[in-house]
């Protein structure tokens, strides 16, 4: 969703809007009474009513009858996205393929996580082929699948959905999305990846209630940002807007894939972590398990000659680079929030608040004084839910499209 207000109109002329409205607050905060809508968007009783009827009718919500409560009168039944309408989620990454079915009600109901070593497109067009038609049987049984979400590691166009390039799985203006159209018979959008997330986290996660946020990105192939202001995704001209990880961090740094020397990926990754911890992989949450257990061997045995104590080093090494960064998009942006996701959330979580004290200590204390720096919310759910609000995007803007009824077709 973008920044669209909740607000309603009761004209006729703007049913759309009120449709879409409606399915919106349910879609964002969860099953809501009819009392609860009428309040949120400043439409009569009748007309609520009227446009739950609607979306009943139309397959998007599910009424049910309140709980137990002490209030007097007749209660408002309660109104919920239907968890039976999908969208698929995908994922190409330099290590794996991850596939999604995620629900209109925010709820991811599977995810595959299918092992790839640096995927060319048409090898991740034919693994997410693979992947869905594993799941067709369950999805014919109970779900209307609406579209396809593709979050990718790199610059996406926005008009087509071209990969214009995503350096660390060598792609260039690859067609994906439409690839992957062909290939499924859905429709598709893809964007990137940290955008998505940042999109997900604002309304799903750390960011609720956040007009103006950060979100820094840590994957296997590099750091990605996505930016919210006012409410709104900064996409920029072509949609390329949040390129953090390309930010100058050292001067006197290794020179990366992109040309330039010392960018934010260059000095924080994933791989130096991995490194030290003696690990060939691991997933955000095993990075926790595995900082976690470095961090309990070091209070036992310590010592910066140990492998604990290297953990710590490098830890503090990256942290010193992540402050640089975020430092400056304190300073450009004036943001309420910064989130942290994939191994950027673990690499916090390892040190607590010591990220704070570094961006606090050098950012301009007017723009820094109200900053919060927290861990992305959604975890490993992340960027299924940031990749299934781009398929959703046309359901939620016009709920009583035709064209969106006949897309939740499953061949």
């Amino acid at each position: 969703m973008t920044g669209r207000s909740a607000r309603g109109n009761n004209l006729d002329t703007v049913r759309q809007h009120n449709l879409s409205a409606v399915l919106g607050l349910v879609h964002r905060t969860g099953p809501l009474s009819r009392s609860q809508l009428t309040r949120e968007t400043g439409l009569n009783r009748s007309t609520i009513a009227a446009l739950v009827g609607e979306l009943v009718e139309l397959g998007l919500v599910l009424e049910s009858e309140p709980g137990a409560n002490n209030r007097v009168g007749r209660p408002s039944p309660v109104v919920g996205a239907h968890p039976g309408v999908v969208a698929l989620a995908i994922n190409p990454e330099i290590d794996a393929v991850t596939v999604g079915v995620v629900g209109l009600d925010g709820v991811v109901q599977h995810r595959v996580r299918y092992a790839a070593e640096i995927p060319t497109a048409l090898e991740a067009v034919a693994i997410s082929k693979a992947v869905i038609d594993g799941l067709r049987p369950q999805l014919k049984a109970s779900s209307r699948v609406i579209g396809v979400g593709v979050a990718v590691p790199g610059l996406v166009r926005e008009a087509d959905g071209v990969v214009r390039l995503a350096p660390h799985l060598a792609w260039l203006d690859e067609p994906f999305a439409q690839q992957l159209h062909e290939a499924i018979g859905l429709p598709v959008s893809a964007a990137n990846d940290a955008n998505l997330g940042a999109n997900a986290e604002r309304i799903f996660g750390a960011g609720r209630e956040v007009t103006d946020l950060v979100y820094l990105n840590g994957g296997a192939s590099g750091i990605g940002a996505g930016v919210i202001v006012g409410g709104t995704p900064l996409a920029g001209f072509s949609g390329y807007a949040g390129e953090f990880g390309h930010t100058l961090v050292n001067s006197a740094g290794v020179r990366c894939h992109c040309g330039a020397i010392g960018c934010l990926e260059t000095e924080v990754n994933q791989r130096s972590l991995l490194k030290v911890l003696g690990l060939d992989s691991a997933d955000a949450d095993e990075l926790d398990r595995a900082l976690a257990a470095a961090g309990a061997a070091g209070g036992s045995a310590g010592g910066a000659g140990s492998a604990s104590g290297a953990v710590a080093a490098e830890i503090e090494r990256q942290l010193g680079f992540l402050a640089v960064a975020v430092r400056n998009a304190t300073n450009v942006f004036n943001p309420q929030l910064i989130v942290l996701g994939g191994f950027l959330g673990a690499l916090i979580t390892a040190a607590p608040g010591r990220l704070q004290e570094l961006v606090s200590g050098t950012a301009l204390k007017a723009s820094g004084e109200s900053l919060r720096i927290a861990r992305a919310e959604l975890g490993s759910r992340l960027l299924m839910v940031g990749a299934a609000e781009l398929a959703f995007a046309p359901l939620l803007a016009d709920p009583a499209s035709g064209d969106v009824r006949v897309g939740g077709t499953v061949h």
